[in-house]
């Protein structure tokens, strides 16, 4: 069983808008060390970004580790969950065994997160994230028109959570919950992002979950906020709140849900970094 494999997430804000040589410093970086990645090369799209920024990710949890890009190698099972096979050399069978890291790399608008956590391949491979900045789009559409147009991805007990009556701040942080969560799952599981979101349902207020009218049983699911300060263009500091969660299989009897309400709950294992922390070490990453 995986119960013995913590959970670590890092968190990079997209802070500022970015330069051109940024993004080609960063393209290059990903071209070169994260060959699977593939992306084509587009410096005026922050959605090409932020991709680029979640596959520097491993990169730089790797350099934290002090293990160079040349001793470690990023695999894939057939449905797209990847993990990072250590170089055995020097390391006995049964620490290699033990050595295999899963991760999933997860961004929504000025936020790039990945979780990831060590232990054996089957047990870190069903692991995922969750990302839901806690706003309406477009902006200026009412919240329960926007609650509304999520009603094919709930089920019909889920849309009982999102009563307008319960007013907009309750509403949209419980859409953003439920949208993150089954996120988290359904990219834990390795599915497409055609899957019908309908099919799970999570029941907040008696923290249980639910796929095809079946319990989900062996999951934890980390449910946290995160506040951002962003930068944009002319000076203007916006604040954000996005709403996030993680899936892993522990394979427990029962799945559990940990709540984490405030911002000494997250320093054990969740780290927070923005874009001149990550441009800085480019450097580095390549070694």
């Amino acid at each position: 069983m995986a119960m013995d494999c913590p959970l670590l997430v890092w968190m990079l804000s997209l802070n500022r808008d970015v330069l051109t040589e940024e993004y080609d410093k960063c393209f290059h970086l990903v071209q070169d060390c994260v060959p699977h990645a593939r992306l084509p090369y587009q410096p005026t799209s922050i959605d090409s970004f932020r991709q680029l920024i979640c596959h520097m990710l491993p990169l730089l949890m790797m350099r934290h580790r002090r293990i160079s890009r040349a001793k470690w190698k990023d695999c894939a099972t057939p449905n797209g969950k990847h993990w990072i096979e250590q170089s055995p050399d020097d390391m006995p069978p049964e620490k290699f065994l033990q050595s295999m890291i899963g991760y999933h790399l997860a961004y929504d608008n000025s936020l790039c997160g990945m979780v990831m956590t060590q232990g054996r391949q089957r047990q870190v491979i069903n692991i995922g994230l969750g990302i839901k900045q806690i706003s309406v789009e477009p902006k200026g559409v009412s919240v329960a028109a926007y609650a509304e147009s999520f009603a094919h991805k709930l089920t019909p007990l889920e849309m009982t959570f999102l009563n307008p009556e319960l007013g907009d701040e309750v509403v949209l942080r419980r859409l953003s919950i439920l949208l993150s969560l089954k996120a988290a799952y359904i990219k834990a599981v390795g599915q497409s992002t055609a899957f019908d979101w309908s099919r799970l349902e999570f029941n907040i207020p008696s923290e249980s979950a639910r796929g095809d009218d079946h319990p989900l049983q062996g999951w934890e699911f980390r449910v946290f906020k995160a506040q951002l300060g962003v930068q944009r263009m002319g000076g203007v500091m916006l604040e954000e709140s996005y709403q996030c969660a993680c899936a892993f299989f522990r394979g427990t009897k029962e799945s559990k849900f940990i709540w984490h309400d405030n911002a000494k709950d997250l320093e054990a294992w969740v780290q927070f970094i923005n874009i001149d922390q990550m441009v800085k070490v480019i450097p580095k990453l390549r070694a």
